[in-house]
């Protein structure tokens, strides 16, 4: 399974007023095949603490045990060597297994449920960046690696800003 590379999204709300918007902006992306939702868990706890979750995912069982699998193989390699890749790999496999065909499972859970306040949300994604896997061969074919990556948000600029003035401010 060609994969290409997968952001881990964490988004809180703290007064949620889910209205569609943002799965329909999603299903879009999804559709477009600019992203692939590997793994979505959403969860609501109401003003009493109840809990409401929704878990989603665009990969078969198939696909999903096969990434388990691979990412169980690639934390062996990272801990030892090929013996230590094959015993990652099948624990990968029987960890999403075990999660019903899910990345995230039931110790994640309980994680969210317990770090969000009552009458918030959160919403943990695991979204595959689709559009990079064709950019990937050919940067590594011209001799290019990966050095960095980061995402630049409204409030680093801001930041920069704020730094440029009080260097201004100083000379």
């Amino acid at each position: 399974m060609t994969m290409g590379p997968v952001q881990l999204l964490v988004v809180g709300f703290d007064d949620p007023q889910f209205n569609g918007q943002i799965l329909a902006e999603l299903d879009r992306l999804r559709e477009s095949d600019v992203v692939r939702l590997v793994d979505l868990l959403v969860v609501r706890k109401d003003d009493e603490g109840n809990v409401e979750r929704l878990q989603r995912t665009d990969l078969t069982p198939a696909e999903a045990e096969q990434l388990g699998a691979t990412v169980g193989a690639l934390i062996g390699i990272g801990a030892g060597d090929e013996e230590t890749a094959e015993a990652g790999a099948i624990l990968g496999a029987m960890g999403v297994d075990e999660a019903g065909g899910h990345v995230l499972g039931e110790a994640d859970f309980w994680y969210v449920d317990d770090a969000i306040p009552n009458g918030s949300a959160a919403a943990v994604a695991l979204i595959e960046h689709r559009w990079a896997s064709g950019l990937r061969d050919p940067i590594r074919d011209a001799g290019g690696f990966h050095l960095a990556d980061a995402w630049v948000h409204p409030a680093d600029l801001i930041a920069v800003g704020l730094i440029a003035a009080e260097e201004a401010a100083a000379h």
